[in-house]
């Protein structure tokens, strides 16, 4: 009876997540490859703000020229405020507007683009500024910077450059340093620059551009500036001099003045989110399922926020990393420290890197060990000597974090991901182990908890796999269906194959 039950189920289970999985590839043509589209980029301004009871009055800067890409939609969220989109010049701005809004409220801008070859045209022709003024001393510092680098340079290019190049040196120039003084933080060095420019009757603006990254939050955005050379708007990185607009940048506001403004409200934060999609097959989709009535379409991860996007696109690779425990512990006889340990730390080899990671787990692992082997002797209880293992194990990934940074091995700094209470239990599991099985098996123990760690981080870091979890959901049914159908296994394991071979052979 128990094993129709189980066969029944595995099967419903599994048919289902297969028939929705069909049903979107021929059905509604979702693609079943990440490389089947273009590549497109999803970017999103988050602008909380917590409301007083007052009229509400929020205003955000949004995309309008964006050179190298071009859009393909864009959506605001903005629940119960009304909202007003308007263009001025080369920029445009996001109008929101409610009456006596209280608590915590938040608005949501979000576009997606895809490379573009298309000229970038800018129509803000600006006029000749007038100079700025500076008060002594700084006023004869700036006239002989001024001086020094039109001596020095041929036009407006080489002129913005070698000014860069001169506020950036370290060259003990007297008057540099003063100028300087004017500026601690980049956005203030970025107005320094503008306002020197406009001494020399240089048109300037600033830029600022958000970086398009996949799977990435709280992304800062920085400053850009561009010298209109009489001609066209020639672009500059501030920190660098470097010209043009760097490599996979988003242009988000042009000229000065806040990203966002509010009146009526408190305590305002803009975050970016980026993550890279494929959006035009699945809105083709959409369509699809529109058309056909069908439902299923119409829910499909990417339609969430983009920080949750990142966060579903790890924790559906879990369930895989699941499978397998369930896999090598079942059917080959695999021994591990615990039952899902292996996937936790496979969660932070995709941080450090697979062998960066096996040379930190091991180190910490192996002199977690020999310490709480000093501990036994101690003879402590076990709450309190797993609470100083722990604490064992934050000092030593303290050291690690410390001697890497000086070595200028960046890539270990990253042990912080590390699941520091797994560790521990590792360490006190594999004591326990040592002393009542023996060193053998809890050496054994510890290689196969480090071999599935590393098959899952393979599992778990597959781009192909990733995105047909993503895209295709309800591959988690089919996953359910195989696990119950693996929970009735009684038969031998590959291990106990080996281990009894010799009784085989006799018999």
């Amino acid at each position: 009876m128990h094993k129709l039950a189980v066969r029944f189920w595995s099967i419903i289970f599994i048919a289902i997540g297969l028939a929705i999985f069909a049903h979107k590839v021929f059905q509604l043509g979702m693609p079943i490859t990440p490389d089947a589209t273009a590549e497109t980029w999803t970017i999103q301004a988050r602008l909380a703000f917590t409301g007083n009871g007052r009229n509400i009055k929020a205003s955000m800067s949004i995309p309008n020229i964006t050179p190298g890409y071009i859009k393909i939609d864009e959506h605001y969220i903005s629940g119960d405020f009304g909202l007003n989109a308007k263009v001025s010049g080369d920029n445009k701005t996001a109008e929101w507007a409610k009456r006596k809004a209280r608590g915590q409220q938040t608005l949501y801008y979000r576009t997606t683009l895809t490379r573009s070859k298309v000229a970038t045209n800018w129509t803000e022709v600006p006029v000749y500024p007038k100079a700025p003024e500076f008060f002594e001393p700084y006023s004869t510092a700036v006239d002989k910077i001024i001086e020094d680098v039109r001596s020095q340079s041929a036009d407006t290019a080489s002129f913005t450059y070698e000014l860069i190049a001169q506020l950036r040196s370290s060259s003990g120039n007297e008057n540099i340093a003063l100028i300087k003084d004017l500026a601690r933080t980049d956005e203030q060095f970025a107005n320094l620059i503008t306002k020197l420019l406009s001494v020399a009757h240089i048109p300037t603006r600033k830029l600022w551009i958000v970086e398009l990254t996949d799977a990435a939050n709280d992304i800062i955005p920085q400053i850009l500036i561009q010298a209109y050379n009489g001609e066209r708007w020639l672009t500059f990185n501030p920190k660098s001099g470097v010209s043009g607009i760097p490599a996979n940048h988003l242009i988000w506001k042009i000229g000065s003045g806040p990203l966002y403004k509010l009146k009526g409200g408190d305590a305002a934060e803009i975050k970016f989110s980026a993550t890279r999609s494929f959006i035009e097959l699945l809105e083709v989709a959409k369509l699809a399922a529109k058309e056909k009535g069908s439902v299923l379409g119409k829910f499909t991860l990417f339609s969430l926020p983009v920080h949750s996007q990142n966060t579903f696109s790890l924790i559906l690779m879990v369930p895989l990393g699941a499978v397998l425990v369930v896999f090598m512990r079942t059917f080959i006889g695999v021994q591990t420290f615990g039952t899902f340990m292996p996937i936790l730390i496979a969660v932070a080899f995709r941080e450090t890197q697979l062998l960066w990671g096996i040379v930190l787990f091991t180190v910490i692992v192996f002199v977690g060990l020999l310490i709480r082997l000093y501990l036994e002797r101690l003879r402590l209880l076990l709450i309190p000597r797993l609470a100083a293992i722990l604490v064992i194990v934050v000092i030593l990934m303290l050291l690690i974090s410390f001697t890497t940074s000086q070595l200028g091995l960046d890539r270990l700094l990253s042990i912080s991901l590390f699941p520091m209470v797994i560790l521990a239990m590792t360490i006190e599991r594999m004591s326990i182990t040592w002393e009542e099985n023996g060193g053998q098996t809890a050496i054994i123990q510890g290689l196969g908890s480090l071999l599935v760690a590393c098959l899952g981080y393979l599992i778990m870091t597959n781009q192909h796999l990733n995105y047909l979890m993503f895209a295709f959901p309800e591959f988690l049914l089919a996953i359910l269906g195989i696990c119950i159908w693996m929970g009735r296994y009684t038969g031998y394991r590959v291990s106990e194959l080996f281990r009894f071979r010799d009784i085989k052979t006799s018999t």
